[in-house]
């Protein structure tokens, strides 16, 4: 099959195309790099030209009120160049919880994207993953005051990027699944302990402290975790070693 990976460059993106071409297939990386830009839509009728399919990795740059313009012009101009060059699956990749968590600008511009790819007119598949544990860094920066990390005792459920990847390319070569599949890691934290064990293992000396702040403050309950997902193997001490 023939693939095109739009935002193929980046942390998922390029996992995703190694894992299709070594099984075979046709997938080519585009990006801003390529001469692809999926706000203008210059390259896109290039990109998608011949493709059996059509991933879309691409990322909002900000995380707040702007992200809904993004990912509204982004989507309408990928899907108008799929249908104009016949393209049979768009595959997206999305959010554990993501219609549960309103008071987030960017969980609400990653669901009109969703909804956007549902209403259109190709065959698809929506891929919603929980957090990676790639991004706790960033997750503990947001909050960290000199030797204090604040963090709530949010439950997440994290998934490394490589088992990410391996469920986004399976599901590309797949049948259109013209609906969602949830993926997850094997294991549910609150944030709070999952910062804990992340600056053990790693030999850092500052402490957690359990408080609301940072992005994940707003959730409530357990809506970022899925025990009926499919779970992948890669739990997160093993990631840490």
């Amino acid at each position: 099959m023939k693939i095109a990976v739009i935002g193929g460059t980046g942390l998922i993106g390029s996992q995703v195309l190694g894992r299709l071409n070594a099984a075979g297939h046709e997938a080519v990386p585009h990006s801003q790099s390529t001469g692809v830009d999926v706000i203008s839509g210059r390259g896109l009728d290039e990109a998608v030209a011949g493709a059996d399919v059509l991933v879309n990795l691409t990322n909002s740059p900000t995380f707040d009120e702007a992200s809904p313009a993004f990912f509204r012009t982004s989507m309408d101009n990928l899907l108008a160049a799929a249908r104009k060059d016949g393209v049979g699956h768009v595959v997206i990749l999305s959010i554990v919880g993501v219609d549960r968590v309103p008071e987030l600008d960017y969980y609400r511009a990653k669901m009109l994207q969703e909804n956007i790819l549902a209403a259109g007119p190709i065959p698809y598949s929506i891929v919603r993953a929980t957090q990676f544990m790639e991004f706790m860094d960033a997750v503990m920066s947001w909050t960290a005051d000199g030797d204090t990390v604040r963090l709530p005792a949010t439950p997440i459920q994290p998934i490394a990027a490589k088992d990410v990847a391996a469920e986004v390319a399976e599901t590309a070569v797949g049948a259109p699944l013209n609906g969602i599949r949830n993926i997850a890691g094997p294991e549910i934290f609150s944030l709070d302990e999952l910062g804990r064990i992340t600056l053990s293992r790693k030999g850092d000396r500052r402490t957690v402290v359990t408080d609301p702040a940072g992005m994940f403050a707003v959730v409530k309950g357990d809506v970022l975790t899925d025990k009926d997902a499919h779970l992948a193997p890669t739990r997160y001490t093993d990631w840490l070693s």
